[in-house]
């Protein structure tokens, strides 16, 4: 509420209740940090899956493409023309959306890079249609804590650099995100670097009686956005690789909790259990961030690939060996002091995951003590950017009549 009275309308935007539990869990830190701080805004989504959105947030939410088969690759001329009309109606669609909202927040997620296989006229667009619709209606646009990368496509590149410079509010994960917008041609010089903001989401209490069991994450990994013409090489040695270190692990009695962020990894569940073959592979049936924490919390040893895996370990405190797809997680695992223990997802040689996992195994107690200590430190962080989100894009109670006008005006 403002000091006029007037409840702000703050509207969510993003690849959310889709399935991608990382994504869902910046959400989630958003909303927490929007009920305590701002408890009388009104929050609805702009989202990929608006339903569960409205189901487990309880918050208005709409469909951000108007044609749903907009990730879907178009093979028939009905399609191409589907997604090609889609483009002209989502423009209207995502205008007049933004213009019914004061403040829009775009909540983490890896929403400027191309780590991962990604279309210019999918997200891409979207993004940029949302930050230019907020400069065209005076609406402020917040990318909080998002994720940032060099991009090799020039249309998905130009598309991601118009966005950063249109938003009104930008904040980085890491110094990598920042960086490479810089490289962009944007100015960052009143950017800051926090941690990812899922770290200001509540970890949950360790087990008094751990099992002994470790925590594997994994992913249906094919490379990132240059590397489609060897994704399926990419993604046999990943997974061939991994096999073998869940196998081994087995084979020493250890029992083994595969893990995944994205409703697309249980294929790799499925194809590392059917061949390790082993009662002491279990999978887990996580459906969010704080589920994942919690699993993570009771292992004794995490290895992960996804990059909110990661996260959820290292929040716990657990100590972790990432699997490492993305130089943000290389960047994560060094701001939580455990840069030491990456290894290349695209390159997975088991004999050696096995032996850093051992020297990890040897360091537990020293590194649960540092995974403690950043944790204190990424929480103040994460204190300091809200406040300076709240300063930089909520309505004083000056601009409150003329926004309230704008967005009741047919």
């Amino acid at each position: 509420m403002t000091a006029a009275g007037t409840p702000v309308r703050v509207g969510v935007f993003g690849l959310l209740g889709s399935g991608n539990l990382g994504n869902d869990g910046s959400l989630e830190a958003v909303l927490g940090y929007l009920r305590a701080e701002h408890p009388d805004a009104v929050v609805d989504a702009l989202c990929g899956g608006p339903e569960v959105v409205t189901a487990r947030y309880r918050i208005p939410a709409t469909r951000l493409h108007w044609y749903r088969g907009e990730y879907r690759t178009a093979s028939r001329a009905g399609a191409v023309v589907g997604k090609g009309l889609g483009k002209l109606v989502d423009a209207v669609r995502t205008a007049a959306w933004v213009r019914r909202h004061q403040v829009v927040i775009v909540p983490g997620m890896g929403v400027l890079e191309a780590t991962l296989p990604l279309r210019p006229w999918g997200f891409p667009y979207a993004l940029f249609l949302l930050c230019a619709s907020g400069r065209l209606f005076g609406t402020k646009v917040a990318l909080v804590g998002v994720g940032a990368g060099p991009i090799g496509n020039p249309a998905t590149r130009a598309l991601v650099r118009w966005s950063a410079r249109l938003a009104a509010h930008r904040s980085y994960r890491d110094e990598l995100s920042r960086d490479a917008m810089r490289a962009m041609g944007v100015d960052t010089a009143r950017d800051e670097v926090h941690p990812d903001i899922a770290f200001a989401l509540p970890a949950p209490p360790a087990p008094d009686t751990p099992d002994g069991r470790v925590c594997v994450g994994v992913m249906d990994f094919h490379g990132g956005d240059d590397d489609r013409a060897r994704a399926e090489e990419i993604h046999r040695r990943y997974l061939d690789g991994t096999t073998r270190f869940v196998r081994a692990l087995v084979e020493e009695g250890r029992p083994v909790r595969l893990l995944t962020g994205d409703d697309v990894d249980a294929r790799v569940v499925a194809a590392i259990v059917e061949a390790v073959g082993s009662p002491l592979v279990t999978a887990s049936t996580a459906a969010s961030l704080a589920e994942l924490m919690a699993e993570t919390a009771a292992a004794d040893t995490v290895v992960a690939t996804r990059y909110h895996n990661l996260v959820c370990a290292l929040k716990t405190g657990t100590p972790t060996l990432a699997l490492s797809y993305a130089a943000k997680s290389d960047a994560l695992m060094a701001r939580m002091g455990l840069g030491a223990y990456c290894h290349p997802a695209r390159e997975v040689d088991a004999d050696r995951l096995i032996e850093q996992f051992r020297e990890l195994e040897k360091r537990s107690t020293e590194l649960r003590q540092t995974l403690a200590e950043r944790n204190l430190t990424a929480g103040r962080s994460l204190d300091h950017q809200f406040t300076a989100l709240t300063a930089a894009v909520f309505p004083t109670a000056d601009h409150v009549t003329a926004d309230r006008h704008r967005t009741e005006t047919p």
